[in-house]
């Protein structure tokens, strides 16, 4: 392997015009792609196999004129203080407002809410649905204006009116202000880290590059393959975090090797034979974690994964081939402001990591009081990771937006109304096409049946098919959406409407968003255990590969759990007991979005295990040339300790920089990230893995002989590169003059 990209290194180098051009190609089509490309569409979160996909599906094929999962809109009256929404004045004021809709291309239906009974006990409050024949995502700008002139019409004859549904629904806008700042915390972390705006400036360059490209991508092939904008919002994370940190650890290694006083092209190839090593396996553990997502069976998640997983594709290939070719470009300007000094004085400078520097002292300090620091790490993230004892997985919907959203405010207005069960009815679908008895006896049964269960406020009168043979009842909870007890209250049902099925052979079934939602949740925490085997299975196969070791991949593992045990334990008190809420403007508190566990799992695992790789294999390289184990673990944070560092803050900056989203994933998922690379990066890699190392001793590097003989040794340290003679001035270098360092 180090071989291999040893002579990649060198001829990228050598070949940086043809490089340089071949990327800025795919850069150019990938923008063109994507701005000639339709939008991205965001569509309904499905999981097949599902009680209530099932019951969707049905809807689908029975009732193929409503859509049911298409999109709708709820117009939310409330009359004045000390007034009644049955007025005549108001009732008036409704029926213009609706009459201006129903002429509109895309509306399917709007319900007059005397009709229907629609209007608060206290005829405070009324709503009117509105249907629409379309998905939200096709609803036509036109449409939206309508509805939003409507509401705006009410409201100019002294009515609340508020908008709710999907109707409004918009894909979160990229560019705000807190990922540019996350960028240019990062840009600061690099120019301090490396001394060298330039430098600096490669791996940014480089990082947009590839994320450039892989945004691109994603949104060209947005419609065919069903890619949502928070796919590509994923991707652009990733790609940038990961584009950054790859791109630092290969132009830090270049450096140290010019320090050495190699030739410009032979450094290159050194950097990427050994540090190029090292990237390809980190980004391996991170692609891995990526499209094992798709082991849960939710396509969207799935979707994620694999942009995600491109993303880091690309990232690799843009740090083993454009970076070597930019050192070309740039020459020795790469190197810091010290080591260009040093070359012009005709003197060899003190290599950077040669010096008893910051990471040195704390391995030493480590390796003094191994277990010391090993318990106080270990209770730390255990302390921290409490909270997720009480974690709670929902969706978000309307009550996790912004109180300056009209959705929020309608949903508020239907809770004070109607009360709060009534943003979260359940549908319940009635399938009569094999029953032993009439579909109006079974329908009513069923009716029965799910009114006497306690907690159902309500049960609307059955729709039926054109064929007569599915029926629909919309049953109404006396609880939230996302509380524990409506959870409850649809396994109650279903166990319930069993004994009917029994009975009638009718199939009945539970759905609607509050079904799906709880569907989905139960899905990933069942999916939760076969996808941590598959991923961490194959992770700690690869990495002892790598390291060819068995205990040092097993520590990587429980590590990580240890990190992301602590990330889960801080998104239980943010977000759903509300600590530094406000501080970060997550407005609503509420449970942890149902996704985010198994996201965060999948991410922060081939993250963790990219800092495992870099550090680690440091300490692999020294303890293969001679180095004692103690050693060996002080020159690993010597020569790497300062860049993980960096690395990690980096990283932490761009997962940060998506907070202020509005985007209730992104949040979530900004905020996840950031806290688990941080415990990972600085008390599991910093703090535990030394002290497990310091421990272990000599048996942190075995392996067993059978193991030995069977598995390829990858040579990520380089080992194969010893022989080499470093020339001081190869290739295009050789009129150079014999400097140290170099004049280029």
């Amino acid at each position: 392997m180090a071989t291999i990209l040893y002579r990649l290194g060198r001829w990228a180098f050598r070949r940086r015009r043809l490089v340089g051009g071949v990327w800025l190609t795919a850069l150019l089509l990938a923008v063109v792609a994507a701005a000639v490309a339709p939008a991205a569409e965001d569509e309904d979160l499905s999981m097949p196999g599902t009680e209530s996909q099932r019951a969707f599906d049905l809807l689908d094929e029975r009732f193929p004129q409503s859509h049911a999962q298409g999109a709708e809109a709820r117009l939310v009256f409330r009359a004045p203080d000390g007034q009644r929404m049955t007025a005549g004045q108001h009732r008036t004021v409704v029926e213009d407002t609706l009459g201006s809709l129903t002429d509109g291309d895309q509306v399917a239906s709007a319900t007059d809410p005397y009709d229907t009974g629609a209007v608060s006990e206290d005829g405070t409050v009324a709503y009117s649905t509105i249907t629409y024949t379309a998905d939200a995502v096709d609803l036509t700008g036109p449409t939206k204006t309508a509805l939003e002139d409507a509401a705006d019409q009410a409201r100019d004859a002294g009515l609340t009116v508020e908008v709710g549904g999907s109707a409004l629904d918009a894909d979160e806008a990229l560019g705000g202000t807190t990922e540019l700042v996350g960028v240019a915390v990062a840009a600061v972390v690099l120019v301090l880290a490396l001394g060298s705006l330039v430098a600096a400036g490669l791996s940014l360059l480089t990082a947009f590059v590839g994320v450039a490209i892989a945004f691109g991508l994603v949104s060209a092939l947005a419609v065919p393959l069903g890619l949502t904008s928070t796919v590509a919002i994923l991707t652009l994370m990733l790609g940038l975090a990961v584009g950054i940190d790859y791109a630092l650890f290969i132009t830090s290694r270049y450096r140290d090797e010019r320090a050495r006083g190699r030739a410009p092209e032979e450094a290159a190839g050194r950097a990427v034979g050994t540090a190029g090593s090292a990237v390809v396996f980190a980004g391996a553990t991170v692609f891995i974690a990526l499209v094992g997502l798709g082991v849960v069976g939710i396509p969207e998640l799935t979707r994620m994964g694999l942009g995600g997983a491109g993303a880091v594709g690309l990232a690799v290939l843009v740090a083993l081939t454009l970076v070597p070719a930019l050192f070309g470009f740039f020459g020795r300007r790469v190197l810091s402001r010290a080591a260009r000094r040093a070359a012009t004085d005709h003197r060899t400078p003190p290599a950077a990591t040669d010096r008893p520097g910051l990471g040195a002292r704390w391995a030493r300090f480590v390796l003094r009081r191994p277990a010391a620091v090993l318990l106080t790490a270990v209770l730390g993230l255990g302390a921290v990771a409490v909270p997720a004892l009480s974690l709670e997985l929902g969706l978000p919907g309307d009550e996790s937006k912004s109180t300056e959203t009209t959705q929020r405010r309608a949903y508020d207005l239907l809770s004070d109304g109607f009360g709060p069960g009534f943003n979260g009815p359940l549908t319940v679908v009635v399938d009569t096409s094999s029953a032993s008895e009439p579909a109006n006896a079974v329908t009513d049964q069923v009716a029965r049946t799910v009114r006497e269960v306690d907690g159902v406020a309500s049960v609307g009168d059955p729709v039926l098919s054109s064929s007569e043979d599915t029926a629909v009842l919309t049953a109404v909870p006396r609880t939230a959406p996302n509380s524990g007890e409506t959870k409850d209250l649809v396994h109650t049902i279903r166990d319930t409407v069993s004994g009917v099925e029994a009975d009638t052979g009718a199939t009945v079934l539970v759905t609607g968003t509050t079904a799906m939602n709880i569907d989905i949740s139960e899905a990933m925490s069942d999916a939760l255990v076969p996808y941590l085997t598959v991923v961490i299975g194959l992770a700690v196969l690869l990495l002892t590969v790598v390291f060819r070791s068995v205990l040092v991949p097993v520590k990587a593992a429980l590590g990580f759990l240890l990190s992301v045990g602590a990330a889960f334990g801080v998104l239980v008190a943010v977000f759903q007991w509300g600590w530094a809420a406000d501080l970060l403007g997550i407005e609503q508190t509420g449970p942890v979005m149902s996704l985010m566990p198994i996201l965060v799992i999948g991410i922060v695992f081939g993250l963790a295990m990219d800092y495992e790789v870099f550090l680690v294999s440091r300490m692999r390289e020294a303890y293969v040339h001679g180095a004692s184990p103690g050693e060996a673990v002080v020159s690993g944070f010597r020569h790497s300790g300062r860049v993980v560092a960096a690395a990690a803050i980096i990283m932490i900056s761009v997962f940060a920089g998506f907070v202020g989203m509005s985007n209730p994933t992104i949040q979530t998922m900004g905020v996840g990230l950031a806290s688990a690379v941080a415990f990972d990066a600085f008390v599991v890699r910093m703090a535990i893995a030394p002290a497990v190392l310091a421990l272990l001793g000599r048996r942190a590097w075995w392996l067993p002989r059978i193991l030995n003989r069977v598995l390829p040794n990858v040579d990520i340290e380089g080992e194969a590169l010893s022989g080499r003679v470093p020339g001081l001035a190869t290739g295009g270098d050789a009129a150079a003059p014999r400097l140290p360092l170099g004049r280029r």
